[in-house]
């Protein structure tokens, strides 16, 4: 990782990059500094918690629990590739990170997104296969198979992610001043001085991988599960909506998110405040690590007894 990250630096001959979006709020610098690191403190203990109930518990190794499960270590990776610089930069007068390290957080974040969408598109799938198909659903969710599905949704965002961010770093770039707080590849690729045809193809390419065919599968999914809930009884309907719904809202909040960054990295926004652009640009990191466990750990009925049984014998 080193060494690719030297070949990063030599390639595109600039050292640091300067993150332009931070605002000088003075001594009120601190109460931002408390805010933001407390969000982080929850975001890893809620995290961090859900994931020691669901390995601890034999009763929850099931395919649903085991996806939540990798969803929730995917929360942990992304806010630790965004909020320790984060923290840093706030309470510094200077806003530069080195280049390698910028491409490094590059890879971290957006590996995150296309992590985040491939869970979710799975867990869809298995919901898909436990509401229409539950004979067959042990045959098809054997350990094999849940193994070599969280590893695909780890390891090809993060492949593509490498790839993009190799593409970038060979550009030769005519400025280092990133108009955000963390370092985004779209705001890299428009600092070449050059031909970024190459780089723009590859996103579209990526962009498709990561969001847009882990969508169609959703949407499909549900579809089916739609169409079996309103032919289906009573307890069926139930059963759907208990399960479906925080994968729903999970889904739903991070998508939001991700249209606020895509549009903000594509269009035009000057006309926008630089406070509400900085919000849309961290809301797709923040928001998903701070919500989901709120939403799965109070709406999964498992989830929830063993957490108050947890709390309780603590205190």
């Amino acid at each position: 990782m080193l060494k690719m990250m030297k070949m990063m630096l030599n390639s595109s001959q600039v050292s640091h990059f300067t993150l332009d979006a931070y605002l000088d709020p003075g001594l009120f610098k601190y109460v931002i500094f408390l805010t933001v690191l407390c969000f982080y403190v929850f975001i890893i203990v809620a995290n961090v918690l859900l994931i020691v109930v669901i390995c601890m518990n034999r009763s929850l190794h099931e395919p649903m629990y085991l996806f939540l499960c990798s969803l929730f270590v995917n929360e942990l990776y992304g806010s630790t590739g965004l909020f320790p610089l984060l923290l840093l930069h706030i309470l510094s007068d200077v806003h530069s990170v080195s280049a390698p390290f910028c491409f490094l957080q590059n890879v971290c974040l957006y590996s995150y997104g296309g992590g985040e969408y491939l869970i979710l598109a799975i867990m869809s799938y298995d919901r898909y296969l436990a509401i229409c198909r539950p004979l067959q659903y042990s045959t098809h969710m054997t350990g094999n198979r849940i193994a070599a599905l969280i590893a695909f949704a780890w390891l090809c965002p993060l492949l593509l992610c490498v790839v993009m961010t190799s593409l970038s770093a060979t550009l030769r770039l005519c400025g280092n001043v990133i108009n955000k707080v963390y370092c985004d590849n779209y705001s890299i690729v428009k600092l070449s001085c050059g031909a970024t045809t190459v780089n723009n193809i590859y996103g579209l390419f990526i962009t498709c991988c990561s969001i847009f065919l882990p969508l169609a599968l959703i949407f499909v999914s549900y579809a089916k599960i739609l169409r079996i809930c309103f032919s289906g009884c009573k307890q069926t309907r139930q059963k759907a909506v208990s399960t479906c719904s925080p994968h729903l809202a999970s889904l739903l909040n991070f998508s939001c998110g991700a249209f606020f960054e895509i549009m903000q990295s594509r269009f035009n926004m000057n006309n926008i405040p630089n406070m509400m652009r900085i919000f849309l640009s961290l809301y797709w990191l923040t928001c998903q690590p701070l919500l989901n466990p709120l939403v799965y750990g109070l709406n999964l009925s498992k989830m929830r007894v063993i957490c108050k049984s947890l709390i309780s014998a603590e205190m």
